[in-house]
């Protein structure tokens, strides 16, 4: 899953407003290999505040409405690439996801909002789109810097039994349900590194397991790398970590380096137990 983000204040200064670099970043993305784009039209960062629902909206369409069109001018890197790719949507309101998806054109929602209730999966239900689940708690945009779990496998345990009911609940399929285990959100450094030695526990949800791993705060924790720009190296070794633990979805940043380490991954034979998408 490349990422590729219309804002000005990416976490690691990627984002952009100019919707042709974001479409070229996206172009460039499916060249080297995803099978995925996830676009966000806001910075997932707490120090910054919430854009309008209005401005969300149009920095979205301006690079949806042009999303066949790139397809079109593209071609797989692979045969096993997924094509045509998937295009993911990174939004949390339901105001936002409810008016997106009135139209055709996008294949996954992916919230982070926790779902704290049924809308934005009964919204998904009812345009027939996949939604991905991610673990966290409170409301996005919301700092949870102190957020201490006594036993956080078994929260997020109990966490993806509670809202894949709610999903259902909703009217989704489970078969359209994507579980996220939320790196780095609402979570201090033992608690994500917890999470990627025992990711293979969420594996008897029988759903496919999605790692937002590129460059994140407890790789730099690691590494002692400040620049999240600097931390390639370091999601490499994430991935491959949770390649051999079930996990088969991966969010990043730098989509060659992912792409030619788990083409590598699986010709040695270390491929996830779960589909891609359902």
């Amino acid at each position: 899953m490349g990422i590729v983000n219309i804002n000005a204040d990416s976490f690691c200064g990627d984002g952009t407003l100019d919707f042709d670099v974001a479409l070229e970043q996206a172009g460039r993305q499916l060249g080297e290999g995803a099978d995925i784009i996830d676009i966000g039209a806001e910075s997932a960062r707490t120090n910054r505040a919430a854009i309008p629902v209005a401005e969300e909206l149009r920095r979205f369409r301006g690079l949806i409405d042009r999303w066949d069109e790139l397809v079109r001018a593209s071609e797989p890197r692979d045969a096993a690439q997924v094509w045509p790719p998937v295009l993911s949507v990174n939004s949390w309101r339901t105001e936002t996801i409810t008016k997106l998806l009135d139209r055709p054109g996008i294949d996954l929602i992916n919230d982070m909002s926790a779902l704290p209730d049924a809308r934005n999966a009964a919204a998904c239900a009812r345009a027939g789109v996949a939604l991905l689940v991610m673990h966290s708690v409170g409301e996005p945009k919301v700092p949870h810097l102190h957020q201490q779990w006594p036993d956080v496998l078994n929260a997020v345990d109990r966490f993806f039994e509670e809202k894949i009911a709610l999903a259902i609940s909703a009217g989704m399929a489970e078969e359209s349900l994507i579980l996220d285990p939320g790196i780095d959100f609402a979570k201090q450094r033992d608690d994500n590194l917890r999470i990627y030695r025992h990711l293979d526990r969420l594996t008897r949800f029988g759903r496919p397991l999605l790692v937002p791993v590129s460059r994140k705060t407890v790789i730099g924790e690691v590494l002692d790398l400040p620049d999240p720009a600097s931390r390639d190296a370091g999601t490499v070794a994430c991935i491959a970590s949770s390649v051999t633990r079930g996990a088969s979805i991966f969010r990043v940043h730098h989509v060659a380096a992912a792409w030619q380490a788990v083409k590598t991954l699986h010709a040695i034979g270390a491929d996830p137990s779960a589909g891609l998408i359902g």
